[in-house]
């Protein structure tokens, strides 16, 4: 659904979707548990179904009303204002103003009186209906500021707003940090960040102890010892 309503769908991440079923296996109801301490029972879950757990009320939307949900970017459907903006430092946020006090208090931050007291927005279905002059006017106005000015602005004003972080902004994170969420592994006498292991487990924590072999280390080996036969 993440594309925008005339584009190419954006193609699904398999290992999401995988990493999505394992964590679906993987969380047993305690009459789950009971059944397992007394032998086990087959765990039976496809890709596919991990992701289709998702579509929350794709399927009732059209079974009850015959709605085709179709691509419509990224925003939230239904639920006005909710989406992600660029800033002018090129970097972006998303704002969650989507209950009506965080909408109105949203449009006073912006300095949009006319949009705060307008009574066609003042609930969620007429917003929906304008969904595109809101998304614009709020695209507009963090334009003119940095991503960091437009959250402090919306923190004052009690909005939900976060950063969408690239690489760069985690490595600075004194939060990722705090949390461990990278580990140094020694890869041809260099050391070298990867993602540390999550969840963490405080028995059995886990780490990388080896990065692996170089490209072609082990060929010669292979194709004399073990193919030789």
């Amino acid at each position: 659904m993440n594309a925008g309503p005339e584009g190419r769908a954006v193609l699904a991440i398999a290992i999401l979707a995988a990493a999505a079923g394992g964590a679906l296996a993987a969380s047993p109801t305690p009459e789950a548990c009971d059944l397992l301490f007394a032998g086990g029972q087959v765990v039976d879950v496809a890709i596919y179904e991990s992701v289709f757990n998702l579509l929350e009320s794709v399927v009732p939307e059209y079974d009850g009303a015959g709605i085709v949900r179709e691509p419509s970017g990224s925003t939230l459907t239904g639920i006005v204002p909710t989406n992600t903006y660029r800033c002018k430092d090129g970097k972006y946020v998303v704002i969650g103003a989507n209950g009506d006090s965080l909408f109105k208090r949203l449009m006073q931050t912006m300095g949009r009186e006319d949009l705060a007291n307008d009574p066609q927005l003042e609930k969620n279905p007429g917003r929906v209906i304008q969904e595109k002059m809101l998304d614009a006017a709020i695209n507009d106005w963090c334009g003119q500021y940095t991503m960091q000015e437009v959250i402090s602005l919306l923190e004052a004003a009690k909005v939900p707003v976060g950063p969408i972080y690239n690489v760069a902004d985690m490595f600075t994170d004194p939060h990722f940090r705090a949390r461990n969420l990278f580990e140094k592994v020694g890869i041809n006498g260099d050391e070298l960040e990867l993602p540390a292991m999550a969840p963490k487990l405080s028995a059995t924590p886990g780490g990388t102890e080896w990065p692996g072999a170089k490209i072609g280390e082990h060929t010669d080996e292979v194709l004399r010892d073990w193919l030789k036969n």
